[in-house]
């Protein structure tokens, strides 16, 4: 009978265990040696634990339909841990711009007894007077850091870095196109009646998060990058387009909140973080 087969595989199972054992000895002496029970980073700068952060910030509204808004605001938190921190971000449109879309409505649709609840009868920038602005935003929320590094460029300049995560709840100022051709209310006008696009203001409540990134150039001193959502309903064209028919899908005369539709309204924002106190906590 041949048993070499047999002595190669008794090798080899004598190889494995040796390996195995090896292995889990060389574990054994690194928990046991010299770095036992040490932190993982040592004299780290503690860039958020502790500090109160202001960040004065730019934020530019993304993928509009009819009108573009630039938010002047800033980001106030205080950062009980280097992990978490609680504050409130706010911010006011200083610039409301109608797009492209908006231009050719105004110049292109007809006017006239079909149209007359639709769209103002002014041919002269008419549409982009009825159009919804958001006006001002306010923000609680709380922000929660999972990830911090450092960036290279180009493997000679280095910056601390960290992803946050922030979580709120956003009271928004807009203004929309005022309620109108509900007969049952005393001093309502006809949606065909010129001054019934006149907009109204409003304040929604919405959910709103956010994910960014920040880059530590100095002890306190930070650059922000930010992506925000506002998800809410709003009438953003002041179009009657709701209220009757098959699930209220079909135009009924009126305007009213039933015309407001769903909006993942979403902006990116730039801001320069200023902490005190403003050298950071070092770590052991």
């Amino acid at each position: 009978m041949n048993r070499k087969p047999n002595r190669i595989v008794a090798l080899l199972l004598a190889g494995t265990a040796s390996l195995i054992a090896s292995s889990a000895f060389a574990q054994e002496n690194q928990i046991a040696g010299p770095l036992k029970d040490a932190p993982p980073v040592r004299n780290l700068r503690m860039y958020r634990e502790g500090r109160f952060e202001v960040a004065p910030s730019a934020s530019f509204t993304l993928l509009d339909e009819y009108r573009r808004t630039i938010f002047l605001g800033a980001r106030l938190q205080y950062n009980f841990k280097d992990w978490l921190g609680v504050g409130l971000w706010g911010g006011y449109g200083i610039v409301s711009a109608s797009t492209d879309l908006t231009e050719k409505i105004d110049q292109k649709s007809p006017r006239g007894v079909t149209t007359a609840t639709q769209i103002s009868p002014d041919t002269n920038g008419g549409f982009d007077k009825q159009t919804g602005r958001l006006q001002w935003v306010a923000a609680p929320q709380v922000t929660f850091v999972p990830f911090r590094g450092k960036l290279a460029l180009f493997q000679k300049l280095f910056t601390d870095t960290d992803l946050y995560a922030s979580l709120g709840i956003a009271f928004v100022g807009t203004q929309e196109r005022g309620a109108c051709g509900d007969t049952t209310k005393a001093g309502q006008k006809s949606c065909s009646d010129p001054g019934s696009f006149a907009l109204a203001s409003r304040v929604a409540v919405a959910p709103t998060f956010g994910v960014g990134f920040n880059f530590y150039f100095a002890r306190f001193m930070s650059f922000n990058l930010e992506y925000r959502a506002l998800p809410f309903s709003w009438n953003r064209a002041g179009f009657d387009q709701r209220g009757t028919g098959n699930d209220g899908k079909f135009p009924d005369q009126k305007i009213d909140g039933e015309d407001r539709t769903f909006k993942w309204n979403q902006m990116i924002t730039l801001g320069l973080g200023f902490s005190l106190p403003t050298k950071p906590t070092i770590g052991n």
